[in-house]
């Protein structure tokens, strides 16, 4: 069975447990799957409900008191990885990035279920959408593909733009700075500094720079003015916002896959490793180590990136939440 799970902030109490059955088609566990699990999309919130993407299974809602409200299919095809993109809320809907279950981007009612819009060809792309509110205050919703970085309209799904981009699949999500946008991924690890709100094919004039350096996983962290990366080959990464100069790539502690995005506190950046603990680094483009904290038995891994909620760090691992 899959599971959405509510817990206590204050002391981890579970507060609610709701089954989903998986759907016939669900991927029997592999190697892949097993280093992540059936559950890698993170679930969203409003106001009133909880939303949950389970890939193959489905998405689901329930209330914040867990009742069930819905389950909606997007396509039962999968890969190797299985599920990784997140559901959005925009205004009534719900939107899904089912590139690898249907190759296609969904907007859900998400007051019943209902599919309000689809748009097709979205190719090998594990990325979760991202809003971006322009200058103007209209909104884009910004996908990054394999081959194109598309702004679509999302209220009805319509390309307005796209980019052409990385010619292989895409894992990391899109990060927005007003309008521009840092687009990377790929396993030849490259990034794109691109503005948001053009029409058509906006290659040669919304392109702002790109550069060989990125990561094929996680997803880069934008503070004052620099990029930095937890690598997923274990590695750290900076670099310069406005050009893409590479400021340090420095080894972190570990020789295995590294899964989780940085964080930060606004003072100092957090590196989660599968297994050799929470590396801390000065938020500045000079690499430098503060700290290194460990969690759980040897044979835990950590693959999810923290939450920050306050004064509160949420690390997960495969085997317990802390």
């Amino acid at each position: 069975m899959l599971h959405v799970v509510c817990l206590s902030l204050q002391d981890g109490r579970i507060l609610w447990d709701k089954s989903v059955a998986p759907a016939p088609e669900e991927q029997e566990a592999s190697k892949r799957v097993a280093d992540h699990g059936y559950a890698s999309p993170t679930p969203c919130v409003d106001e009133k409900n909880v939303y949950a993407s389970f890939g193959q299974s489905g998405v689901v809602a329930f209330t914040q008191d867990g009742d069930f409200l819905w389950r909606t299919s997007v396509g039962t095809n999968t890969a190797g990885f299985g599920a990784a993109s997140s559901p959005v809320v925009f205004e009534d809907l719900v939107i899904v990035n089912a590139s690898i279950e249907s190759g296609a981007v969904f907007g859900i009612d998400k007051s019943t279920g209902k599919v309000v819009w689809k748009t097709d060809v979205i190719e090998r792309a594990w990325t979760t959408p991202t809003l971006v509110t322009l200058q103007d205050g209209s909104v884009e919703l910004v996908l990054n593909q394999k081959g194109a970085i598309l702004g679509l309209d999302p209220r009805s799904g319509k390309e307005l733009w796209r980019c052409e981009a990385i010619q292989d699949y895409v894992v990391p999500c899109v990060i927005a700075d007003g309008e521009t946008l840092y687009c990377s991924g790929g396993r030849s690890n490259m990034t794109f500094a691109v503005r948001a709100g053009g029409r058509g094919d906006v290659s040669d004039s919304h392109l702002i720079w790109d550069v060989r350096r990125g990561a094929n996983v996680t997803t880069p962290l934008l503070h004052d003015g620099y990029l930095y990366w937890s690598h997923d080959k274990g590695m750290a990464l900076c670099v310069r916002a406005s050009d893409g100069e590479e400021m340090f790539r420095e080894r972190m502690p570990t020789r295995g896959r590294v899964y989780a995005s940085i964080v930060s506190d606004g003072d100092k950046l957090l590196l989660t490793t599968r297994d050799a603990g929470v590396l801390v680094i000065a938020a500045e483009p000079n690499y430098r180590e503060l700290a290194t904290n460990r969690l759980g038995s040897e044979d835990e891994k950590f693959n999810a990136t923290p939450a920050i909620i306050g004064d509160t760090l949420l690390i997960r691992s495969d085997k317990a939440l802390y």
